[in-house]
């Protein structure tokens, strides 16, 4: 199970012994895997300055928890394609979860024990709060990176009579710069291909013989090209709709299509440049995004990309972790830590306040084999300690006695300190 139960006990003789009968009791019921959880010894202060930092903390590991829930999150989307690598991208200072709270050692250069547990506490709130920042200004310019690149997607979804043309056409296929002809671009129903090749050069007067070339197909039909004056536009389109074929309202404008390609791949690079370009997934369709349901593939110019084809070489150049993976797995195992050291503070304040001065208490490290055997372990934590609490752990162990105004389960009290590590939390 990827979930640990950190609980510590008054460090005299009597508990220890304790300490021994759970280790033995848990282990031969293969109820869980027990370590010793070491924690330096701080400044105490005042009873009354950790009243205060126990709630502070407790608002505190909420928050921490709380923050690398979001950032493993904001991995799984940045990944989006290779969810499979993200465990191995939410590691804690080079190594998985489980190995760095299981063997975890306070870390004395960055957050010294010689100092007031208050500045302990504050170093661990700032760093936090720091990421937390960060974290919120990066993933908005990500997601607008994203709803960008969505809306561009938009265009090149669809069938022939919806998507955008500018990925499909090319400027041979215009007649361009005259002053009395344009190129139409028509939509003609499979079934009627015979049909159009014989019919387009009467649909109007003044349309050019041999003019009509096929640029593109859909499931549907095919996207043709036809050249006539521009003075017979309007009657071409009527007796068009008459036929069935239908003028798609389109003008080549060389500078707006290249403004487009050009911002689709600026907004590509810059998504893929955030994980690692081989990996990124883009969404499926058209020439710039593969495999849409509707296949559009451009006829008669076989330097031109096919819509519905993939682009191998732009999506597998430049290997490398982009700039907010790299982040989020650096400051992912900065929040994690951190939050390890939160724990560790909770227990030992919580300790003091228990147990009292001087402080003499053992912390162990509790890792619950199966969640089947989480009732059965805390029945035996519970029987074991109830000697630190007598009243209250005699009301859980015992349903027949009561103690008014007061209402304890072994789901909610603990005769020693106890607070719980979720690891699931982040699969």
């Amino acid at each position: 199970m990827s979930e640990f139960w950190l609980i510590s006990a008054p460090g005299d003789q009597e508990n220890l012994q304790a300490l021994e009968r759970m280790n033995t009791v848990t282990s031969k019921s293969n109820l869980s895997y027990n370590t010793k959880f070491s924690i330096p010894d701080f400044k105490v202060g005042t009873l009354d300055s950790l009243v205060g930092l126990s709630d502070e903390l407790g608002k505190l590991d909420t928050f921490a928890e709380s923050l690398i829930k979001k950032m493993a999150q904001s991995v799984v989307e940045v990944m989006e394609d290779a969810k499979g690598k993200v465990p191995e991208n939410l590691l804690a200072n080079g190594v998985d979860l489980t190995s760095f709270v299981t063997h975890f050692e306070w870390d004395m250069a960055k957050y010294p024990a010689k100092q007031p547990l208050v500045s302990v506490v504050d170093t661990l709130a700032k760093q936090l709060a720091q990421i937390e920042t960060d974290l919120k200004s990066r993933t908005a310019a990500y997601s607008t990176l994203k709803t960008n690149l969505e809306n561009l997607e938009k265009k090149s979804m669809g069938n022939l009579f919806t998507r955008t043309l500018s990925d499909i056409v090319s400027k041979e296929d215009f007649v361009l710069g005259s002053e009395y002809l344009v190129t139409l671009l028509v939509i003609v129903p499979k079934p009627s291909y015979a049909q159009w090749q014989k019919t387009y050069e009467s649909l109007s007067d003044m349309v050019v013989p041999r003019s009509t070339k096929l640029i593109a197909e859909d499931n549907e039909g095919g996207l043709f090209t036809v050249t006539l004056f521009r003075k017979v536009i309007e009657d071409f389109k009527t007796k068009a709709k008459e036929n069935k074929f239908t003028v798609r309202e389109f003008y080549y404008d060389e500078k707006e299509i290249k403004r487009e390609r050009e911002e689709m791949s600026r907004l590509l690079s810059d998504k893929k440049q955030q994980y690692q370009t081989s990996c990124v997934a883009l969404k499926k369709g058209s020439s710039t995004f593969p495999d849409h349901k509707v296949k559009v593939t451009p006829l008669g110019n076989p330097d031109r990309p096919a819509a519905g084809q993939t682009d191998r070489e732009r999506e597998s150049e430049g290997e490398g972790e982009g700039p907010l993976l790299r982040w989020l797995k650096v400051n992912f195992s900065e929040a994690f830590i951190a939050w390890i050291h939160i724990k560790a503070l909770r227990v030992f304040v919580e300790s003091v306040l228990r147990y009292g001065l001087p402080v003499n208490f053992q912390a162990v490290l509790l890792q619950p084999h199966k969640k089947s055997s989480t009732k059965r372990l805390r029945e035996v934590l519970n029987s074991v300690f109830r000697h630190l609490d007598q009243v209250a752990a005699a009301s859980i162990l015992d349903a027949s006695v009561e103690i008014p105004g007061l209402q304890l389960s072994t789901q909610d009290y603990f005769p020693y300190v106890y607070f719980r590590i979720d690891l699931s939390l982040l699969d």
